[in-house]
């Protein structure tokens, strides 16, 4: 179809594309070699550097181990879901607690395992000793393992539904022992999920800023050398545009990597849901494993409720408002809040809207070079958000665009791209492929075949698109950290200011706003979307 309205679509998402995500990457990658003419010297100086090779060595044995632990217990917990006769309220609740911390900030991560298993810390009072050493190793574990769990479950939980149970029976009914059953019937079919699970944790642990910036400590990883060398004491861009091109290398072979495991993923003509043997053993240790590990969660984020409700911790733990009332009084927090709440409503707007113009290209269209922008999906996927937030630094520093909301809109909207269009993709391409068609012989325009016929089908999908971009950037700081001004200041950057004051009451109000907002916005889309779906 040579259709105006799709190739102007197209038109907008390139340019938009070519100018936020293309031109910064290749700014960062000339600002690593060059200074006045080409040099390799940026580069040189840095591999050569010890305590860089330090940091990158440390991010791959954080990020590795991270990873192993949490595809373990996610797959507990998925496991305990599906394969179990459990009370389903007991299964409805493990889940939610293992996409809790979803919900948080990532550097609120490392307070709460400050608060609970610090010196004075709650978990601490309550034991009568401190545990372990909480900055370094230990205390970027725990944080990285409670961050990645929720991914590692969701794709766990999502691939577990479509695996035929009745293998389970077959393989009994053929005379395997337990473990025979369980390698045939769950473990070989989750393999692809298993590694896909892996490496996307890996990624997560390798890139991220939030938990090392609270519980790092002397344990230097990437992603605070890259923060030290773009905005501590004395910034070289140079070198950190170095870092940040080398951060890329192992995020682009995680995404790799994920392509060729898709091919080995296990798909059943027929989905079966068998009913469960009775197995009384099966189902109270699972459940077990699996409420433990919701417990350890649940009394890990519970210092973020109890410090700001108490007078002073640990000297004064009377009961006490006070440090939600002086939060809620401060009109700089709350015009934070403001800035927060209005970028991700705006970045769920306009990312929504891009995701779905971007979706109808490809499958809705016959348009010429429409993988463009499946190519636009897989690099947005292997971009860390802190090295996109440098190359925007690079790019937008002296612009009007400089400090802006805006900015910061169009960062969130390019670095989160990857999913929601993959989820606007998988529910276009469902739909019966001769609508438009059908409309046009019927004289209708295909503006108006999208609005009256696609789009009320596609509502549910558009809906959860909206709630995915939203609780990410209401959480997101990474990228943020390196483009917000004091003017445009949101809650995730302004609780990296306060900790420099040591100010962690607000710290946890502010958490716990982030925390309630996204619950709330959550319940609230899924019911819409669950409702949409049902029509």
């Amino acid at each position: 179809m040579k259709n105006k309205e799709l190739k102007l679509i197209f038109f907008v998402i390139t340019v938009l594309f070519a100018v936020f995500l293309v031109a910064p990457i290749i700014m960062l990658f000339f600002k690593s070699i060059f200074n006045n003419s080409f040099t390799t010297e940026f580069y040189t100086s840095v591999i050569t550097e010890n305590d860089f090779f330090t940091a990158l060595l440390n991010s791959f044995k954080i990020a590795i181990t991270s990873g192993v632990i949490a595809v373990i217990f996610a797959f507990i917990i998925a496991y305990a879901v599906h394969y179990t006769a459990l009370p389903k309220f007991i299964k409805n609740i493990i889940s939610f607690i293992a996409t809790l911390p979803m919900f948080l900030p990532t550097i609120t991560y490392g307070f709460a395992i400050i608060y609970s298993f610090g010196k004075q810390g709650l978990i601490t009072r309550i034991l009568g000793r401190q545990l372990f050493d909480i900055y370094g190793f230990a205390g970027l574990l725990i944080g990285y393992v409670i961050y990645t769990i929720p991914v590692a479950f969701l794709l766990l939980n999502n691939t577990m539904q479509y695996i035929d149970k009745k293998t389970l029976i077959v393989s009994k009914t053929m005379g395997d022992n337990n473990l025979s059953t369980f390698w045939i019937a769950v473990l070989r079919p989750l393999l692809g999920t298993f590694a896909g699970a892996f490496i996307q944790v890996f990624f997560l642990c390798f890139t991220d800023f939030g938990i090392p910036a609270s519980v790092g400590g002397g344990y230097d990883v990437i992603a605070t050398v890259l923060y030290n060398q773009m905005l501590g004491g004395i910034p070289d861009f140079n070198r950190g545009a170095v870092i940040a091109m080398i951060m890329l290398i192992p995020s682009i072979g995680s995404i790799c990597i994920l392509q060729i495991l898709e091919k080995f993923n296990i798909r059943y003509n027929r989905i079966s849901h068998a009913d469960l043997r009775q197995n009384a053993f099966r189902d109270i240790s699972w459940g077990t494993c699996g409420s433990i590990i919701s417990v350890v969660i649940l009394s890990i984020f519970a210092v973020i409720f109890v410090v700001p409700l108490v007078e002073q911790w640990p000297y004064k733990v009377g009961f006490s408002f006070e440090h939600f009332k002086e939060v809620f009084t401060d009109s700089e927090l709350l015009n934070v809040y403001i800035n927060s709440f209005i970028m991700a409503v705006l970045t769920a707007l306009f990312g929504t809207l891009i995701a779905y113009g971007a979706a109808l290209i490809t499958a809705r269209s016959n348009i010429k070079h429409k993988k463009i922008i499946e190519s636009i999906a897989l690099i947005t996927n292997a971009i860390p958000g802190m090295v996109l937030g440098v190359a925007y630094l690079f790019v937008f520093t002296g612009t009007s665009l400089q400090n802006t909301l805006i900015l910061m809109i169009l960062c969130n909207i390019v670095h989160y791209f990857s999913t929601p269009y993959l989820m606007m993709k998988n529910s276009l391409s469902k739909m019966n492929s001769g609508w438009e068609t059908t409309a046009m012989l019927m004289g209708d325009s295909w503006v108006k075949t999208i609005l009256r016929v696609v789009t009320p089908n596609a509502l549910s999908s558009l809906i959860e698109v909206f709630s995915y971009y939203f609780i990410n950037s209401m959480v997101t700081i990474s990228a943020l950290i390196f483009i917000a001004g004091a003017r445009t200041m949101v809650l995730t950057t302004m609780i990296k200011q306060l900790q420099y004051v040591n100010r962690f009451n607000e710290v946890f109000v502010l958490s716990i706003l982030i925390l309630f907002t996204n619950l709330i916005a959550k319940v609230i889309f899924s019911k819409l979307a669950n409702k949409k779906s049902y029509k």
